[in-house]
Order: C-alpha cells, then sequence, then structure tokens
C-alpha cells in the first residue's frame, strides 16, 4: 500500500499530467491532428486556469482554516509530538550538514513549547517518506535539536513511521499515553485535519498546534499569473484532500473532515 501510494502521487502531480498530456498531444497531431489539437487546446487552457484563479490556495486554505491558530497555551501540558516531514536526511547525509524543507516551523514551534513546559513528554516522530528507507528524519532530527540546546535524552525519537497512519500508531506503542494525560500535536495546519484524524482513531484527542501556514485564509488571496505557483499550490492542497479520501476509506479515521472539539487551548 505504500508503494502503491507513491506511486499514485507521483503520477497526480499536476505537473506531471501536464507533461503527460503535452506529450500526449504532440504524438497525436502526427497521427489524428483533430484530437492532438483538442487535447493540446485543452491542456493549455487548464495551465491558463490554474495560473489566474487560486484553485490550489482555497483547497490549501480551507484546510489551514479548519483549526484555530494558537497564540497561546495555559495549563498542564504532559506531552508534546511534532510530526516528521521538515528534515532532508538525504540532503543532510550528502553535505554532512543539518537541512531543513519548508516546514521547518514544526521543528522551531516544538522548540519553544518544550523550554515552555520542561516537564512535558517530548516526541518526535519520523522515519522516511520515501521507498529508500537507508536514512531516517529521527536521526537528522536527533542533531538539530541538539544543536539548539535540547537535551538528547529529552526527546523520543520514533524512527519507523513512513507516513501519518503509522506516525500514530507506532508513537501510541512507544509511549503508551495514559487516557487522562493532555498531548499537543504539532504539524502543517493543512495536515492537521488528517493527522488529528488519525490520533482520534486511536482514541488519543490532541491539542491541535497548527503551524506552516502557506495562505493568508479563505477568500485573501486574489488572481494572480503563475503556472509554477498554481501548479505548486494545486499539488499540495490535492494531495491532502486526497489523503482524507484514502484515509477514510481505509478506515484510518472515523471523520473524513476532521474539526476542533474545544475552542480554548
Amino acid at each position: 500500500m505504500f508503494i502503491i501510494s507513491k506511486i499514485f502521487l507521483t503520477l497526480s502531480d499536476p505537473g506531471v499530467v501536464v507533461l503527460l498530456f503535452l506529450i500526449a498531444a504532440t504524438c497525436l497531431i502526427w497521427f489524428r491532428r483533430a484530437l492532438g489539437m483538442w487535447l493540446l487546446t485543452a491542456t493549455v487552457t487548464f495551465c491558463v486556469l490554474i495560473s489566474t484563479l487560486p484553485i490550489g490556495t482555497l483547497m490549501i486554505a480551507t484546510l489551514e482554516d479548519r483549526f484555530p491558530v494558537i497564540t497561546s497555551i495555559s495549563g498542564k501540558v504532559d506531552g508534546i509530538i511534532v510530526l516528521g516531514g521538515s528534515v532532508d536526511q538525504y540532503l543532510s547525509q550528502q553535505r554532512n550538514q543539518i537541512i531543513l524543507n519548508n516546514a521547518a516551523e514544526r521543528m522551531t514551534n516544538f522548540v519553544t513549547l518544550a523550554r515552555k513546559f520542561p516537564n512535558a513528554k517530548l516526541v518526535f516522530t519520523g522515519g522516511s517518506g520515501s521507498i529508500d528507507q537507508t536514512y531516517k528524519e529521527a536521526d537528522t532530527a536527533r542533531e538539530f535539536f541538539v544543536s539548539i540546546g535540547l537535551p538528547r535524552s529529552r526527546v523520543i525519537y520514533e524512527d519507523q513511521s513512513r507516513n501519518t497512519y503509522e506516525n500514530g500508531i507506532f508513537t501510541q506503542t512507544l509511549v503508551k499515553p495514559k487516557p487522562t494525560e493532555r498531548w499537543i500535536l504539532i504539524t502543517s495546519a493543512r495536515h492537521m485535519p488528517r493527522a488529528i484524524g488519525v490520533f482520534r482513531k486511536l482514541n488519543w484527542d490532541m491539542t491541535p498546534y497548527p503551524v506552516d501556514y502557506l495562505t493568508q485564509g479563505v477568500g485573501i488571496d486574489g488572481l494572480r499569473f503563475n503556472l509554477k505557483i498554481g501548479l505548486g499550490s494545486l499539488h499540495s492542497g490535492m494531495r491532502e484532500w486526497m489523503g482524507l479520501i484514502v484515509y477514510k476509506f481505509l478506515d484510518r479515521t472515523n471523520e473524513f473532515f476532521p474539526g476542533p472539539r474545544q475552542t480554548q487551548p
């Protein structure tokens, strides 16, 4: 299932789809000119629409607006979990340097909360989301946290998970949380609905702490003309919405679009 999901995500990338359509249109023009021209026109029209209309941005903003921004947390916190997806362990190995990606806010906010709640258990969960399992995100994350002052022994590292579902399963097995404990979950805002759904399915209710925002919110972004941004945002939005559909179908979550259960952290 893991390998199938990787192949599907690659083939469903809007950039890949556009390229395949352009290749098909070019080939068809040589043999069936009318059909080839129709496919070429449809592909160009799609590119214009995606470049101009904030379709992908709206998809992402809807996800990001699902849970409120957390500005402060009060009361006792028993544990804090940050999901992987914010380090490039392969590039880090090749360059012999800790390299974070565009989701670095997951890591920085984790450190901020770790310092605010010195008695909380800390967990980083992330093996490798790649088919190649040679290097693990947790190893690079450990180097990063130690380099900025978190004691090596303070953070628990889960390094076998390959996706969000396994993040939840393996972390629960590792830390064995008690029903009365209060845990905080840190991940990208657009990813929070799917992540929360997984943990709720495991009867492990979390306080969501969304970070790494890509949009200003629903209805704020206007028209533009940028094919690269349009394809990128569409890909990011499609990935999460398809993930929600697949996780519900596979019974990895009880809700299609999980939302907040509380308004005050």
